[in-house]
């Protein structure tokens, strides 16, 4: 009698483990969606770095993207020319002469050259300090509390005498700082050279009111205007057109340069060979080696 029991029991199990693989090889079958093989073939040419410098969460959701049609394939930052290619490749799309972007600082204000600062003695962060009146003269300069320091996983920003200072070597314009920024004075700007020129410097006040908290800051003179049609003053601060910008054509713009008489028109980045052939017997003002910027980065997300 127990022998029926035990067979009974261990038919019963049988039929329901068949059972069980029918109804899930037919689920399988029902809800099977379809995935794009290009999907994983781009996700192995992505760094995999998962930094949000091409607006997506991650490197799938970018890839799942890319195959969709939904982006073209020069977003990632940390990847590069070589990256995009590699996409385009897989796509079978053309890839169009793009530029990697980079991030500007758009103060050059050290702690010496700011100007009705107090002690901050408040939650060490600038997100923290942008909320409280008087930290500082200008309302519009770095606070030089590291936010976007912090927020770089590629260790390519830093806070040197209180300003936020770009390393780019290391930097891969995954566009973290430009996000962390607060005050966004930090804007991605198509690097069409190693070397590019941008405004440090983001006060919006009349001249007599940024004199007032900054010994270097914009007055918006509009010298640089009348020299090169590059630069146009609105608000009361000079911006740079990077869509007229040709570092071919360099002659207005270095004009420019010399004649801003706050010198707030800096080149940013790598010094080429020549550069640095050029100015091998000079002493080069420290104004030209800092690493300031301009604007802030509207990134839409994605995912």
């Amino acid at each position: 009698m127990i022998w029926v029991v035990v067979i009974l029991a261990a038919g019963t199990m049988l039929v329901l483990a068949l059972l069980t693989a029918f109804v899930l090889g037919w689920a399988n079958e029902a809800f099977h969606v379809e995935v794009d093989p290009r999907i994983e073939q781009v996700n192995e040419v992505l760094p995999g770095a998962n930094c949000g410098g091409c607006g997506y969460v991650g490197c799938n959701e970018y890839a799942v993207a890319l195959v969709g049609g939904q982006v073209p394939p020069d977003k990632c930052t940390v990847g590069g020319v070589s990256c995009a290619a590699a996409v385009a490749q897989i796509l079978g799309v053309e890839l169009v002469q793009t530029w990697a972007y980079r991030p500007v600082v758009h103060c050059g204000a050290t702690a010496a050259q700011r100007l009705g600062t107090s002690e901050y003695l408040g939650e060490p962060t600038c997100a923290a300090a942008n909320i409280i009146s008087g930290v500082q003269g200008c309302t519009y300069g770095c606070t030089g509390l590291g936010d976007c320091e912090r927020s770089c996983t590629f260790d390519a920003i830093h806070i040197i005498d209180s300003l936020a200072v770009v390393d780019y070597d290391k930097c891969t314009g995954c566009g973290a700082c430009a996000r962390a920024c607060p005050r966004n004075i930090i804007s991605m700007v198509p690097f069409k050279s190693e070397r590019m020129v941008a405004i440090t410097c983001s006060n919006k006040d009349f001249g007599k009111d940024v004199k007032a908290v900054c010994k270097v800051g914009c007055i918006g003179c509009a010298l640089c205007q009348r020299t090169s049609e590059l630069f146009a003053v609105s608000d009361n601060i000079s911006r740079i057109d990077y869509d007229k910008y040709d570092p071919q054509q360099m002659g207005d713009l270095l004009v420019a340069i010399d004649k801003c008489p706050m010198k707030r028109i800096v080149f940013v980045g790598k010094p080429s060979a020549e550069d640095l052939a050029a100015v091998a017997q000079e002493e080069t003002p420290k104004i030209i080696e800092a690493d300031f910027k301009t604007t802030v980065d509207e990134t839409e997300w994605h995912g």
